[in-house]
Formats: C-alpha cells, sequence, structure tokens
C-alpha cells in the first residue's frame, strides 16, 4: 500500500502535463515488460488458466478503476480522493461476507463502518466545494473492489503469475487503445523519471496484493488498502 500511495502522488503531479490514460497506461508498462519477459523464459506455460473470463474481466477492472482514479485526481486534491477510496474496503468487506462466504466478525464490521461513514463526510461536506469528479473516485473504488474478490476467487485456481499476466496484458491491451489520441511525448527529464519509477512500482505493489490475497482472506487484506 506505501507503494501504491507513492504511485498515486507521482500520478497526481503528472496530470498536470500528461493525459490520465498515458499515466495509467505507464502503470501497466512495467508489469507487461515482466511479462514479457516471464513468457520468453517459461513460455506460455504461464497463461494456463482455469478460468479465462474471470482473468480478462480482473484485468479490464484494474485498467478501469486506475484510469478513473488519476482522472479525478486531476481535478481533486489527493488527500480527498484517498479519503472517497475508503469506500472499496466497505465493499469488499460486504462482497466477501455474502459472495465468498468469509468471517467477518463485529471488529471488522466496525472499522470499514466508520471508514465508510468518513468516506459521506467528504462527499457531503464537499457539495459545492469539491469537484464532482469525486464521484469518480467512488466508481472506481467499485471496480477496484470487484477486482479484490476476483482475485480471491482466482487464488483458488490460477497461480499468482497467471493472474499476473493477464492483468498486465489485458489491461496494456485496452489502454492502448485510445493511447495514440492521448498520447505526448516527455519533454522533462523528471517526467520521464517519475513515468519510470511508475511503471516499476506499480508492478510490485500490483504483485504484492494479489500474493497477499492467495494467503490472507479478501475481508481482512483491504482493510489496510488504498486501492489505487
Amino acid at each position: 500500500m506505501f507503494l501504491f500511495a507513492a504511485v498515486d502522488t507521482q500520478g497526481k503531479f503528472l496530470t498536470e502535463t500528461l493525459h490520465p490514460i498515458q499515466i495509467v497506461w505507464s502503470r501497466q508498462l512495467g508489469l507487461l515488460i515482466g511479462v514479457l519477459v516471464l513468457l520468453a523464459v517459461r513460455g506460455a506455460s504461464i497463461l494456463r488458466t482455469h478460468r479465462p473470463g474471470l482473468q480478462i474481466v480482473r484485468g479490464g477492472l484494474a485498467a478501469s478503476s486506475a484510469t478513473l482514479f488519476i482522472a479525478a485526481v486531476s481535478f481533486v486534491p489527493l488527500a480527498d480522493a484517498v479519503a472517497v477510496s475508503f469506500v472499496a474496503p466497505f465493499i469488499v468487506t460486504v462482497l466477501g461476507a455474502l459472495v465468498l462466504r468469509e468471517p467477518v466478525g463485529l471488529r471488522r464490521w466496525s472499522a470499514v463502518m466508520i471508514g465508510f461513514l468518513g468516506t459521506v463526510i467528504v462527499i457531503r461536506s464537499g457539495l459545492g466545494v469539491i469537484h464532482p469528479a469525486v464521484m469518480l473516485v467512488v466508481v472506481a473504488a467499485t471496480l477496484f473492489a470487484l477486482r479484490q474478490i476476483l482475485s480471491r476467487v482466482l487464488s483458488g485456481s490460477d497461480r499468482t503469475v497467471t493472474t499476473v499476466a493477464y492483468t498486465a496484458l489485458v489491461g496494456s491491451l485496452l489502454l492502448s487503445v485510445p493511447l495514440p489520441f492521448v498520447w505526448q511525448w516527455p519533454t522533462t527529464t523528471l517526467q520521464v523519471a517519475l513515468l519510470v519509477s511508475i511503471a516499476i512500482l506499480a508492478a510490485l505493489a500490483e504483485l504484492l496484493v494479489i500474493k497477499a490475497l492467495e494467503v490472507a482472506q479478501a475481508v481482512v487484506v483491504p482493510r489496510c488498502s488504498t486501492p489505487f
């Protein structure tokens, strides 16, 4: 989550000069390069999945949630966006209990409810002050929550490397479609450095989250997370 926070901060800075789609595509690039190397070394066996449909959907959710969040922080303060994004653990907890049948104790319900109420307060207090783009964060958080649930479901049948591979390939493919229409060549060394940093840190963060969801319940992991 520290790595995701670092990526968010760098992404917020880059939104001043670059399109959100280009920034998110750069986030995916590090993961994509790693997967292409794995494919060259280990072959197409890493793409063998028991649930290809869910893998494709998860990749689409990953790309969509990140794009919406970066688009939102180009209009609203990062702190407000992160506060609103706490709606994601609430959704994951509900879905984890209802869909995955994972146990949720009183303390967990209390924690996520307090966080959810905090999200409502931030949104309501911002009426007329905070940009309407904050609602993009709500949508992004919902998509992220669904992505977390799918990660947990897929961990029972597919390897981590398989989920990472599909996330990289599907996300990169979807983001590459509109990329030529918004692409701007970086003009400063700082822009290049930040884009490279985002690619590396986001790839590592994605890998760690997927691994965490393999060894822990979905209702537990998101409690300490900021989604993007």
